[in-house]
């Protein structure tokens, strides 16, 4: 039995043979934006770790950016605390998502449809010991290869509990809709995504679509947003295996009101929030954070015609189930619903 020590709390958890201790520190539950002001790179540089330099900064005066970030977590937490009664165990599972930078002591939590990609180039160009240079050198499908980067669940249960209790731990996220949008359209819209047509389309034509044509039974490359949005919302959907992650709401995936994020990125501040990041890792001279595109990125006003033909039912059953996901990232209800 571990004897918690003053100041801490420890909740233990146990999952068949598998036991997770998760330590919350008083000191590490302020926000990383509480925290940066005033320091540099050289910290890290000299041996301490980024969550170390924030902990040893958190005297200094804000910037914009760190109140952002702090207000940001403040709500994080405050939310977790008013809609989470009852809380549950971590299995190896939930930390799937969870990749490890053991030399810059860095825990990222992946979350597709949110710059993943990128950031998992970043993370291979980290971790690579220069193998590799440039993120955009790196194939986008190398990125996704599993054994590329380390997940936090390959690790035992006292690695575990060490890097949760002394790395950084980030994630971003994005509006939900806008992120769904975007998904719908990469896995079902594009001719190349015949897995995703194949494991997924198949089925929702022939659930969700009256009189469906052989050929759209065979291939299911022709899904509808429509038909999308009813395969999600279908109860038995869910019953029947997990949400694919693409679409898996951002607290399902990541676990924020378990796990304490230092920092809570957001797509729309994107490029800040990665400076940010790798410069608090002391990372900023060997790697930028790649650019984002803006041809081919999915808007909010874009997401709001696709809602253009979802009945308000649709609409309503579909809000309430990423309902957590607006509430915990501060997401307004967006103006084209019509959920009354």
């Amino acid at each position: 039995m571990i004897k918690p020590k003053v100041g801490r709390m420890f909740l233990a958890t146990c999952v068949g043979s598998f036991f997770i201790l998760i330590l919350y520190f008083q000191n590490i539950s302020r926000s990383a934006s509480e925290q940066f002001s005033g320091w540099n790179s050289s910290s890290v540089k000299s041996g301490r770790s980024p969550l170390q330099s924030l902990q040893e900064n958190e005297q200094l005066e804000q910037s914009a950016v760190q109140a952002t970030l702090q207000g940001r977590r403040e709500l994080l937490e405050e939310t977790c605390r008013t809609h989470t009664h009852k809380r549950r165990v971590l299995s190896p599972e939930d930390l799937r998502h969870l990749i490890v930078d053991d030399k810059h002591k860095l825990l990222y939590c992946y979350v597709p449809k949110v710059a993943c990609t990128n950031w998992k180039r970043v993370l291979m160009v980290l971790t690579g010991d220069g193998h590799y240079r440039e993120p955009l050198a790196i194939p986008a499908n190398e990125a996704h290869v599993v054994g590329n980067l380390r997940s936090l669940s390959e690790y035992s249960t006292a690695e575990i509990n060490q890097r949760l209790r002394t790395y950084l731990k980030f994630v971003f996220v994005r509006e939900p809709f806008e992120r769904l949008v975007s998904a719908y359209r990469n896995k079902f819209t594009r001719s190349y995504n015949t897995a995703f047509h194949k494991r997924y389309g198949t089925k929702i034509i022939q659930r969700h679509r009256a009189d469906p044509q052989a050929e759209a039974l065979e291939k299911g490359n022709d899904v509808s947003f429509e038909e999308f949005v009813y395969y999600l919302v279908d109860p038995q959907t869910q019953k029947e295996e997990p949400f694919n992650e693409h679409w898996e709401r951002v607290h399902s995936l990541c676990h924020p009101c378990l796990i304490h994020y230092d920092v809570v990125g957001k797509y729309e501040t994107l490029v800040q929030d990665s400076r940010y990041i790798l410069k608090l890792a002391g990372a900023e001279e060997e790697v930028k954070f790649p650019a984002m595109s803006k041809s081919t990125r999915t808007t909010g006003d874009m997401t709001a015609k696709f809602f253009d033909n979802i009945s308000p039912f649709y609409q309503k059953k579909l809000f309430n189930l990423y309902r957590m996901d607006f509430l915990l990232f501060n997401y307004s209800v967006p103006a084209y619903l019509k959920l009354r």
